[in-house]
């Protein structure tokens, strides 16, 4: 339990400096972007003077390490203040957008997981024979197609042809939870496809590696059917690649669905983070980078722990 807990601080001692060079570079380019919150609030009408008022509100005349070192002192409270336009918490705003891209994320991974897994585990017991062609030659072709292909493809079936969803828009959990997965279900299947395929590569890889090792050779001398070996012996040795996978799958779907939500209308992380952008609402922006950053530091401890439940021999450190 120890040596546990120390794993998980030193690991997120590694993610400080990591946060702190991220969230500096957005700001700084936030700051190199042409015109100012000030601008961006009261438009190209407003006179110079106007803009600098509200610049100087907003506590945008002051130096940049002044600002960024006041901002961090309040996000590690918790605050990251308000936005520009309507003067919302950004921590409510974020959150709220988070819960989306998560939910969005999580049916993602699991539309991934329950096409990849079964699908490489056949293709691993029938390697290089014609189904194994098939699914590899499949999957290449799912995976050199881009994201905003595969929501105008998935769009076509389900919402032109089949009309078995909505097109756009969203419905909270909360209103209606039938009603909800409808709305999203296309977006998490348009982006569980190139995960599912690049899944489906990783999975099919390990376990043939692992099929040819010498205790599953030992164990099909003993005449096990080949199923309860690959089920029971070769699975589990071969989960490692898969969780590390999942992982930096997690952490990008969590940062970047931005096409598959703004085409879907789907008030998520990535839409944000794009209006945000567009009208330079900087605590909205910097409070999404920190939120993303933390996310994908966390999310790889908890793939660090899972090698060690995967494959015991493996220390955490």
């Amino acid at each position: 339990m120890k040596s546990t807990l120390r794993a998980i601080g030193s690991r997120l001692l590694y993610g400080i400096p990591v946060l702190i060079i991220v969230t500096l570079g957005a700001a700084a380019l936030m700051d190199l972007m042409p015109g100012s919150p000030g601008q961006a609030i009261l438009g190209d009408a407003a006179t110079q003077e106007q803009v600098d008022a509200i610049n100087a509100q907003l506590g945008y005349d002051q130096p940049f390490m002044v600002r960024y070192l006041e901002w961090a002192g309040n996000a590690l409270r918790g605050d990251f203040g308000t936005t520009l336009f309507t003067q919302e918490p950004v921590t409510d705003v974020v959150m709220r957008r988070l819960v989306v891209t998560a939910q969005i994320a999580l049916m993602a991974l699991f539309f991934a997981l329950i096409v990849a897994v079964p699908f490489a585990m056949l293709a691993a017991l029938r390697s290089g024979k014609l189904l194994d062609r098939t699914l590899n030659f499949i999957t290449s072709a799912l995976l050199s197609i881009p994201s905003f292909v595969n929501v105008v493809i998935v769009s076509l079936i389900f919402v032109v042809w089949l009309k078995w969803f909505p097109a756009t828009g969203w419905v909270p959990p909360s209103e209606s939870l039938a009603d909800n997965l409808r709305y999203a279900f296309l977006p998490a299947l348009a982006l569980s496809i190139y995960e599912g395929a690049f899944f489906y590569r990783v999975i099919r890889s390990d376990l043939t590696g692992t099929l040819r090792e010498d205790y599953i050779l030992v164990a099909r001398a003993k005449g096990l059917p080949r199923s309860y070996i690959l089920a029971r012996h070769a699975m589990r040795p071969s989960l490692t690649s898969l969780v590390t996978v999942m992982g930096l799958a997690l952490g990008r779907l969590l940062g970047g669905a931005v096409i598959v939500e703004f085409f879907f209308s789907v008030p998520g992380l990535g839409a944000e983070a794009v209006n945000a952008v567009s009208i330079k609402d900087m605590p909205v922006i910097q409070a999404i980078v920190t939120i993303c950053v933390v996310a994908y530091v966390l999310i790889f401890i908890v793939v660090d722990l899972a090698y060690a439940w995967i494959d015991p021999r493996v220390s955490v450190r």
